[in-house]
This record gives C-alpha cells, sequence and structure tokens, in this order.
C-alpha cells in the first residue's frame, strides 16, 4: 500500500479501533436477548473507539486540531490540520446486530480533505484516497464510480429521517419525485459506507441532509478521488461538509440533482 505517513498512521488507527469493536460488536449480538438491551454498552465502545484513534494520531501528530463525534472539537497549535473523525458510524446498525458500521478518519488541510479512510471491520473493507492519488480498496485495487447513466437502471442511498428530525417532509417529497424513475433506493445507515459504495460503482448516487462533518468528511474525498462528484444538496455553492449534500457518477449527476432540487 502506497501512501503518505499521514495516511498510513489513518489506516493503522482505523484498524486499532476496529478490532475494538469488531469484539464489542460480538457481545452486543449477546446483548440483543437480554433485559436491559445493548444501549449502555454501545455508548462505551464508541467512546472507547474514539479514545483510541485519538490517541494514536494525537500521540503521532499533537499539534493538530481534532473534531470527533464523541469528544467534539479543539483547536491545535497548527491552525491548518485537523483530523475529523467519526469512530463508529451506523452506531444503530451495531446497536441491533447488523453488521454495516464503519471507522471513518479525515485529514483536513487549509479547509480542504486531503486524505481519507473509511473502514468496515465487519468485511474487512478498508476504502482510502488521497487528493491527487486516487481510491482505493484494501492494498490494490482502484476504485472507480459507476458507468451508468441512465437514471431507470440506477440505485441510489440515502438515510431517512428518524426520531426528532426536521427533514422529513423534505425527503418524503425526494423519494416521492426520484423512486418512480429509478432502479432502486437504498437506506443502509451509514453515511460513510454509502459514500464508499458510491465510490466503488456500488450505488450510483447518495444524497441526505441533516449530518455532521464526521459522516461524510472522508466519504467526500473518496467520492471525489474515484471520478465522481460532490456537491451541496441545493447548489454547487454549497459546502457538502455542512451536511446537505448529493454525490454521484458524472454521467448521472445533473440528472440525479435535478429530480432532487426540483
Amino acid at each position: 500500500m502506497q501512501g503518505s505517513a499521514n495516511l498510513n498512521l489513518m489506516i493503522k488507527a482505523a484498524r486499532k479501533a476496529g478490532r475494538s469493536l469488531v469484539k464489542d460488536f460480538r457481545e452486543v449480538e449477546n446483548l440483543q436477548v437480554s433485559t436491559k438491551g445493548p444501549g449502555d454498552f454501545v455508548t462505551k465502545a464508541d467512546r472507547e473507539a474514539e479514545r483510541l484513534i485519538k490517541e494514536e494520531l494525537l500521540g503521532a501528530r499533537p499539534t493538530y486540531g481534532w473534531l470527533g463525534e464523541e469528544t467534539g472539537g479543539q483547536a491545535g497549535a497548527d491552525p491548518t490540520r485537523r483530523w475529523i473523525v467519526d469512530p463508529l458510524d451506523g452506531t444503530t446498525n451495531f446497536l441491533h446486530g447488523m453488521p454495516h458500521w464503519a471507522v471513518s478518519i479525515a485529514l483536513e488541510h487549509k479547509g480542504e480533505i486531503v486524505s481519507a479512510v473509511v473502514y468496515d471491520p465487519a468485511k474487512d473493507e478498508m476504502f482510502w484516497a488521497e487528493k491527487g492519488a486516487g481510491c482505493w480498496l484494501n492494498d490494490n485495487r482502484r476504485l472507480r464510480v459507476s458507468g451508468r447513466r441512465a437514471m431507470h437502471e440506477a440505485v441510489f442511498a440515502t438515510g431517512v429521517p428518524f426520531g426528532a428530525k426536521s427533514t422529513l417532509p423534505a425527503m418524503l417529497q425526494d423519494l416521492a419525485r426520484l423512486m418512480p424513475g429509478c432502479a432502486g433506493v437504498r437506506r443502509w445507515g451509514a453515511a460513510s459506507l454509502d459514500l464508499a459504495f458510491v465510490a466503488a460503482g456500488r450505488f450510483d448516487g447518495y444524497w441526505d441532509r441533516e449530518l455532521s462533518a464526521w459522516d461524510v468528511a472522508a466519504g467526500i474525498l473518496l467520492v471525489k478521488e474515484a471520478g465522481g462528484m460532490v456537491e451541496g444538496l441545493r447548489s454547487k455553492d454549497h459546502d457538502p461538509l455542512d451536511g446537505a449534500l448529493i454525490a454521484a457518477n458524472e454521467g448521472i449527476f445533473d440528472s440525479f440533482a435535478g429530480v432532487l432540487r426540483g
């Protein structure tokens, strides 16, 4: 695997957290039948994974800033570089014993994502990218977005809002416009993996709202380096890191965006 020192550090941290989470995941499967349930246990697993990643990354790069789902943000002595980390993307899947969740780590330099890792420990798939160096799976498989251009052949991914999220009406409108003209929509519950699957050509596109930077930072670079396009959901002038975004291969992007943007 040819990558920068920072990328190799990110991969090492993701694998370390992944090993810890896999052990906990086996325990969660046992906890499904208990009266207490696995909720508290998963919260601890999440925090421990972030602690391991933070220890690894800031131990090696103590001047970098940090933004993590569990521990929030902290400025670094180097204001130009920041780690953006989701230690367990797909917590609800993990909680329910479903093997579709990931560790997501991105490195931001001067406001731009320059290195990205999304690791799926259950399938042992390591998606990684560096700016200008392409997108890869594991050691040597170069990834490209799909080549589909016809909407009726395309499968898209999204996240249907749950709980107290305010964007459900907008999402239902999206689905009403999109679903009659495509081959399917999937809701698998891990934004980082949805974007990784777009990069790998498994999904043809992805869109969502109300996300956080740690959900999508790594995945955005994966898609771009695999030859795809990523923009803000409302328009290309909006920053996708703000949490409303659309991603797809170049051949289908305009049609896909046209349906969603109305």
